[in-house]
């Protein structure tokens, strides 16, 4: 291969398509726009989803259940996961991201009762069950409602 040889990629180097500039370009007058009609005229892009007048798709497709706007995503750890911490240890949101055991806190961080606690821990979580309450006070621990 040589300097002499070396070509553009096939398609990179298409000319600019001008339109309205007369009918010697093949696309003079209407622009390729056609004659008349809704997509003729300037500012048609139309509101998103309309189809031309028939039902749109969002309306043809059935609807179904609710989703509520005030409803709250709450991360869920059962207690016997607790059993990762150290004796003595307060655990709060931090040290659940950095242990593992959540990633993302969303809208609060929920302990439920499945499971043994074997540990004695000072837990610092939005929500409790009463079961895993009564366990953590059981193990010797808190729970405190942050």
């Amino acid at each position: 291969m040589n300097l002499c040889e070396l070509r553009p990629a096939a398609g990179s180097k298409e000319k600019a398509w001008r339109r309205g500039r007369g009918h010697a370009t093949g696309n003079g007058k209407t622009a390729g726009r056609g004659h008349k009609g809704q997509g003729q005229r300037a500012g048609t892009g139309g509101k998103a989803g309309f189809e031309g007048g028939q039902m749109p798709l969002y309306r043809r497709l059935p609807k179904r259940g609710f989703t509520c706007r005030n409803s709250k995503n709450i991360v869920a750890i059962n207690v016997n996961m607790l059993n990762v911490f150290e004796n003595d240890t307060v655990v709060d949101i931090n040290a659940l991201k950095s242990v593992g055991l959540i990633s993302n806190p969303r809208d609060g961080v929920k302990i439920l009762g499945n499971g043994e606690l074997e540990r004695k821990l000072t837990i610092q979580v939005n929500y409790y069950s009463e079961i895993a309450k009564e366990k953590i006070e059981a193990a010797g621990g808190k729970a405190e409602v942050i």
